[in-house]
């Protein structure tokens, strides 16, 4: 079959190529018209030395006039994992020749090193930047790591509120005034538990609060002890009936004999001075006799017509038949050659029958303490002074005026100024209550007091209760018949009044409180006690 003449002259005169990607040499040579660089077999002239330097490959295109290159669609699409990383959005960004190009993209985009918009972002402190305040809850203590944050080396910055490293305590050890100073803070607390210690186990009875309190009192720490008492106080309460009876009082009443040898003195029974008086008020009961006769009488008696619960112990002690010791306490007035005994040891209990509580502590009682030739603080003269005797018997005045030092004298204990003075209540006891009459608890003027009175046949009379004031206390042993008497202790813990039942065993009689409403045991003094008393023997 024959070809055309056109075709078969085409191809007797063309070469034959091995390969259809071979170049034919045969066609006239032509520019690709997708070609974007120059033709590589025409001349390209050099560069010229007054030309300037060719941009960088990521430099955009210079101005001026250049080609225009068509558009040539990338076969394999956009690639996905070159995007632009400053945000563009663009694959290789903007290009100021992408107009005829998919997205406006150039064939230069912008590099990563030319200026782009400004793109504002977190605010992030520089390296020696303090740190900021953080918020509030946040944690202010070091980072696990010790950094300052993502991608920062850890300064060991200290933030607030965490603690000091130890290094800089151990520094400050190393100081030789840091060291004296905690020798001495050492020592002073060594001193300070060995003392309290001491106070609070020495022998003398007592609560812990209150030995606690008379420790602090003796190192100069009254005013916060005071203030502590003031703090707790409750002031007395206002009507009410007693919570015990006062008919019988404690031990019942007891039988005594008449003699025509002996005339007893039975006290007249005392008007109330609360209103209406309950069943036995004011009647005398005999607490003691000696042998036979009646010795100690008592009863009890409501000094306020306000306060009608408080009931005060009144106790008349007939010195014919019974006599009175001065004893020295463990700590107040503290050791010494007295020649006595702080205690009613076993041996010495024969014929006791009563004991009662002593006055202020030497220190603060406004006069000294003598017993057997030896003195603790200072006899003072116009100081209410009670005078023991050789022969058992006591006086009470002032002393310098109504009583002195003679041979006869084994005792004196002084406290404070008479409440009773030749029978009249002098105007000084309203007067300066807390400064005159002693520092109460809570600084109320109505607590527990006691006081010791002298009549003119010579009974001793003594006088103790709750909720009394000094005016109170001196009523109560005018009317018991005192001319002559002066306060004793006051405040609870240190309020007593004993007397003594020998039950078959007159060698160990047993104790029993007159008042049902005195805090310590009725047998205080069968043991070591830190306040000086008075016990009272059978004659």
């Amino acid at each position: 079959m024959l070809r055309p003449a056109s075709r078969r002259g085409n191809q007797q005169g063309a070469s034959p190529r091995t390969s259809p990607y071979e170049p034919d040499d045969t066609a006239p040579l032509q520019r690709d018209p997708i070609s974007y660089g120059p033709d590589p077999r025409e001349y390209q002239s050099g560069p010229s030395p007054n030309d300037p330097p060719a941009p960088g490959p990521y430099a955009p295109p210079a101005p001026g006039p250049h080609r225009q290159e068509p558009y040539r669609e990338d076969p394999y699409g956009q690639d996905p994992y070159r995007q632009d990383p400053y945000g563009q959005g663009r694959p290789y960004g903007q290009g100021p020749h992408g107009q005829g190009r998919p997205n406006g993209q150039g064939p230069h985009g912008q590099g990563p090193y030319q200026p782009r918009p400004f793109q504002p972002g977190p605010y992030e402190p520089g390296l020696y930047e303090p740190p900021a305040d953080p918020p509030p809850g946040a944690d202010d203590s070091y980072d696990a790591d010790g950094s300052d944050g993502p991608g920062r080396r850890g300064l060991g910055r200290r933030r607030r509120g965490a603690k000091a490293p130890k290094g800089r305590f151990r520094r400050l050890l190393r100081r030789p005034t840091v060291r004296v100073i905690l020798v001495l803070i050492a020592a002073f607390c060594i001193w300070l538990a060995f003392s309290i210690g001491q106070a609070l186990t020495s022998p003398g009875g007592g609560s812990l609060s209150s030995k606690l309190a008379e420790w602090a009192r003796d190192h100069y720490l009254g005013p916060v002890v005071t203030f502590g008492e003031w703090l707790s106080y409750s002031p007395p309460k206002v009507g009410g009936q007693p919570g015990f009876s006062l008919a019988v009082p404690s031990g019942g009443p007891t039988k005594y004999r008449h003699t025509k040898t002996f005339q007893p003195i039975i006290p007249h029974q005392l008007s109330a001075m609360a209103g209406t008086p309950l069943p036995g008020e004011g009647q005398w009961r005999v607490l003691e006799t000696v042998k036979g006769e009646p010795a100690i009488f008592g009863t009890f008696l409501r000094p306020s017509a306000v306060y009608t619960s408080y009931v005060a112990g009144i106790v008349s002690m007939d010195q014919r038949l019974v006599s009175l010791q001065l004893r020295p306490g463990s700590e107040d007035p503290g050791p010494g050659n007295w020649h006595a005994q702080s205690w009613i040891p076993p041996g010495t209990r024969t014929g006791l029958v009563a004991t009662f509580n002593g006055g202020f502590k030497i220190n603060t009682s406004g006069g000294g303490f003598y017993l057997n030739g030896h003195t603790s603080g200072t006899l003072t003269n116009g100081a209410a002074s009670v005078v023991y005797y050789r022969n058992g018997a006591v006086k009470i005045g002032e002393w310098g005026r109504d009583v002195r030092m003679t041979s006869s004298v084994v005792g004196v204990r002084q406290n404070l100024r008479l409440i009773v003075d030749h029978g009249r209540v002098p105007a000084s006891v309203n007067q300066d209550v807390l400064g005159s009459w002693g520092a109460t608890l809570g600084g109320g003027y109505y607590v527990w007091r006691s006081g010791l009175g002298l009549t003119r046949d010579g009974r001793v009379i003594f006088v103790y209760g709750p909720a009394l004031n000094v005016h109170e206390l001196a009523d109560l042993l005018q009317r018991a018949g005192a001319v002559e008497a002066l306060q004793l202790d006051i405040n609870p813990f240190w309020m007593s009044y004993e007397y003594y039942k020998a039950n078959g065993h007159p060698s160990d009689p047993t104790p029993a409180n007159l008042l049902p409403t005195q805090q310590q045991s009725a047998y205080r003094y069968y043991s070591v006690y830190s306040r000086d008393f008075t016990a009272v023997y059978a004659r």
